[in-house]
């Protein structure tokens, strides 16, 4: 049985890097470019088509880190990005909370009423569902990026279209927003990672959270034991869920979140942890993100 840990020293500091590059999954102007720039300002973004470029383009060092979105407080976790996190050699290092606010975006003098298709991710098209039905003649169009959606708005100019995005999306394409806010839920937040290869890390002294992956033995009382193993030290999981391990059926890894009480107690932790596991990974030990007034 492995447990994957940061090894130490770190030789590198955010401050050290002129323009740190980022690696986003989407097109200028989405979430996860916003995010990006709130958690390293003067980064220069790097832009991927899809989310294994996006951590391959770390591993190689075709970019410094990247941002990935992680998990929405309606749509849940971004599960294939645990699975990159488990299968590449990052870790995480920071994280931030995004309030998502959707915007119906126009080519520039368009009205509502000339609006008859409206394009957008799925997920941002199932989050502003009173839209919709407020206006049953826009029909909503599934694409795969909100900011690509904008992008192709203003390349073709069509007016009987429009985009749901960010504001970014507006002002990077040059689109106007004809109304804002659009989501169903005003609390709606994406949790955001920054990641990083594992040798350039640098560790939060003021670091008050986990993230771990762990597979438990194929035997009675395990998965028991295991979350004993937290119970045992003081250690409050804030999240748990479970993935199928890819080639081997009916068999999970355990992705969890919880709060860092001490460096000490996580030690022991990881310690008993091992005794019912075949496989522990720690994916990052930072600073939890608080929603921003």
């Amino acid at each position: 049985m492995r447990v994957a840990r940061f090894r130490l020293p770190y030789n590198q500091k955010f401050e050290d890097v002129v323009k740190m590059r980022i690696a986003i999954q989407g097109e200028p102007g989405a979430f996860s470019h916003e995010a990006a720039l709130r958690l390293v300002p003067e980064a220069t973004i790097v832009n991927c088509s899809f989310s294994p470029e996006v951590f391959q383009r770390v591993v190689d060092r075709d970019a410094d880190a990247a941002v990935i979105p992680i998990e929405n407080s309606l749509a849940g976790s971004v599960v294939e990005h645990y699975d990159l996190l488990l299968t590449h050699d990052v870790a995480v290092e920071r994280e931030t909370l995004l309030g998502i606010h959707h915007n119906l975006i126009v080519v520039p003098g368009t009205t509502v009423e000339q609006v008859h298709r409206v394009y957008s991710h799925p997920v941002a098209l199932a989050q502003c569902r009173r839209f919709f039905a407020r206006h049953p003649h826009i029909e909503p169009v599934p694409y795969y990026d909100t900011a690509g959606s904008v992008k192709q708005l203003m390349e073709l100019r069509d007016r009987t279209c429009g985009a749901i995005a960010s504001a970014q999306a507006a002002a990077h394409y040059g689109g106007e927003i004809l109304a804002p806010n659009l989501e169903d839920d005003a609390e709606n937040y994406t949790r955001f990672f920054l990641i990083r290869r594992l040798e350039d890390v640098q560790l939060n002294a003021e670091a008050d959270k986990v993230s771990l992956a762990f597979q438990v033995e194929n035997r009675p009382g395990t998965l028991v034991g295991a979350l004993q193993a937290f119970a045992s030290q003081g250690i409050n999981l804030t999240k748990i869920e479970s993935r199928p391990v890819h080639g081997r059926p009916w068999q999970y890894v355990f992705y969890t979140d919880y709060q860092l009480a001490s460096p000490e107690s996580a030690e022991k932790a990881l310690r008993l942890l091992a005794e019912h596991c075949s496989m522990v990974k720690e994916l990052g030990r930072y600073r939890a993100a608080r929603i921003e007034a």
